[in-house]
C-alpha cells in the first residue's frame, strides 16, 4: 500500500513540474500580451498596447509666423495633436518674419531643424539642405488636392518638388464692394481704360481710388511692368540693363499718370500698413497685393470691409496681360533630418482636413487642402488657382541682379513718391545702377 501512495505521490509531483514549465522560457515567467486578441477576432491598425507610431521621436520646426499670431495658435493646436495621435513630440520655434535672414547658415550649418516654413521661392531657389519631397508626396496623392500651378513652378525652378504648400497666395487688386457700389461701378475693370474709369468715378465719390504701401511698391510696379513686357523680358532687363527705349517706360508712365490724376488716396506711398488700413476706414477702395491684405486690414482696423477681388487689368498691346499673381508660404523638411518621414507626416497632417481649413478660418486665408473653403471674404481664390496654368510669381524678374534688389525696389518707392516727371526718366535712372 505504501509503496501504491509513493507512486501516486510521484506522479502528481511529475505533473505540477510539467505545468510550471510550460510558462517559463530562458528561466524567465512569460507573460500574455495585455491586449492580445483573443482567437478568431481581427486586429484593427491602430497600436497596440499603447504604442505609436512615432514614440519618443522630436521634431524641430523653425515658423516663419510669430507667436500669439493666428497661424502660430493653429500649428501649436495641430503639433499636440499631432503628438496626440502619433506620439510624435513637435519643438516650434516662432522666429517671425525675418526667419529667412538666418535659415541659410543655419541649415549651411546643419542646425537641429527638420522642418522649415517661408516663402515657397526662396525655399525653392535659396535655402541648402532641403529634401526632395517627390515619392512621399506621390505617397499620398498630393497632386489630387493641391494646386498643379504652383507645384510645377517649384518643380520648374529645382526638377523636383520640395516644399509643400501651408499658405497659398492669389495677387491683384482687392476691392471694397461697398465703395464700388457708391461710386457707380457696376463691374470689375478688365481693361486698363476701365480701370481708369473707375478710378474717376471712385475719386468723384469722395473717396481715394487706390492705397499704396512702399512695401508694396515693386509688388504694384511689377503687375504694370508684367502687363507690359511679360516676365522673361523683366528678367533680362534686371540681368544686363538697357531699360530705357522699351515697354517699361510706357509702364512707369503709367504710374505717374495715375498719380498726376489723383488716383492715389491721400499720403501714398505709406508706411505699412498706414495706407491699406485707409480702406477699412473708408477712404480708399482698392489695393493691388496679395490675398493676405484682407484680413491685415480687417484686423488693423476691427471692420469688416465686403471684399472683392479682380486680376491686374490688361494694357493695350500687352506682352502678358492675363497672368495672375500666384504665391505659397511653404513647409519644407531638411536632407539631414533623422525623422524625414515623420516631418513629412506632421506637414501633411498641418496641411489637410480639419487643421488646414482651421488656418483658413482663423487666419482668414486661401486652404492649402483644395478639398477645403477658403474664407469668405476670398470665395473664388481657390477656383482661381486651380485655373492657373503657371502664376505671376512675387518680383522675380526684380531678382534676378540680386546686387541690384534692393536699389530697385528703391526706386519704384520714388516712382510712386512721383520723383520722375516722365517714364523714361524713370528708365534711366534704373540703367544708372548698371
Amino acid at each position: 500500500m505504501k509503496k501504491i501512495l509513493s507512486v501516486l505521490l510521484a506522479a502528481v509531483m511529475a505533473l505540477t513540474l510539467l505545468a510550471g514549465c510550460s510558462n517559463q522560457t530562458g528561466g524567465e515567467t512569460s507573460k500574455a500580451p495585455e491586449n492580445s486578441t483573443p482567437a478568431g477576432t481581427e486586429q484593427s491598425d491602430a497600436p497596440q498596447g499603447g504604442d505609436k507610431k512615432y514614440d519618443g521621436v522630436e521634431l524641430t520646426m523653425w515658423s516663419m509666423w510669430s507667436s500669439g499670431e493666428p497661424q502660430a495658435n493653429v500649428i501649436t493646436e495641430a503639433a499636440a495633436a499631432f503628438e496626440a495621435e502619433t506620439g510624435a513630440k513637435v519643438n516650434i520655434e516662432f522666429k517671425g518674419r525675418d526667419v529667412n535672414k538666418v535659415l541659410t547658415a543655419s541649415l549651411e550649418a546643419k542646425e537641429n531643424i527638420d522642418i522649415i516654413e517661408d516663402d515657397y521661392q526662396r525655399i525653392a531657389n535659396t535655402y541648402p539642405n532641403i529634401l526632395d519631397l517627390t515619392d512621399m508626396a506621390n505617397a499620398v496623392n498630393y497632386d489630387s488636392f493641391s494646386y498643379a500651378c504652383l507645384n510645377n513652378q517649384v518643380i520648374e525652378w529645382v526638377g523636383h518638388l520640395n516644399s509643400i504648400v501651408e499658405q497659398p497666395q492669389i495677387g491683384g487688386i482687392f476691392y471694397d464692394k461697398a465703395a464700388f457700389e457708391k461710386a457707380g461701378v457696376t463691374s470689375v475693370p478688365a481693361t486698363w481704360a476701365e480701370f481708369l474709369d473707375a478710378c474717376q468715378k471712385i475719386k468723384d465719390s469722395g473717396v481715394g481710388p487706390i492705397a499704396q504701401d512702399s512695401a508694396y511698391c515693386d509688388f504694384a510696379f511689377y503687375h504694370q511692368l508684367t502687363r507690359h513686357l511679360g516676365e522673361e523680358k523683366i528678367t533680362e532687363l534686371d540681368t544686363n540693363g538697357g531699360w530705357s527705349g522699351t515697354a517699361a517706360e510706357q509702364a512707369a508712365q503709367d504710374i505717374i499718370d495715375l498719380i498726376n490724376k489723383g488716383y492715389f488716396v491721400d499720403g501714398a506711398p505709406d508706411e505699412f500698413p498706414a495706407s491699406e488700413n485707409k480702406i477699412g476706414f473708408g477712404l480708399a477702395s482698392m489695393v493691388v497685393c496679395a490675398n493676405y491684405v484682407t484680413a491685415e486690414v480687417d484686423n488693423n482696423t476691427e471692420t469688416q470691409v465686403d471684399w472683392g477681388f479682380f486680376n491686374y487689368p490688361a494694357v493695350d498691346g500687352g506682352a502678358d496681360n492675363a497672368s495672375v499673381y500666384g504665391g505659397a508660404n511653404s513647409l519644407a523638411v531638411t536632407s539631414y533630418s533623422e525623422n524625414a518621414q515623420a516631418a513629412f507626416d506632421f506637414i501633411i497632417f498641418l496641411t489637410t482636413g480639419e487643421w488646414d481649413q482651421k488656418m483658413a478660418t482663423d487666419a482668414k486665408q486661401i486652404p492649402a487642402d483644395t478639398r477645403n473653403k477658403a474664407y469668405p471674404s476670398l470665395e473664388g481664390s481657390v477656383e482661381a488657382l486651380l485655373a492657373a496654368e503657371k502664376p505671376m510669381t512675387w518680383c522675380a524678374g526684380f531678382h534676378a541682379n540680386a546686387d541690384l534688389k534692393d536699389s530697385i525696389k528703391s526706386l519704384c518707392i520714388e516712382l510712386f513718391e512721383g520723383k520722375y516727371a516722365t517714364g523714361a526718366d524713370f528708365c534711366k535712372a534704373l540703367d544708372a545702377l548698371y
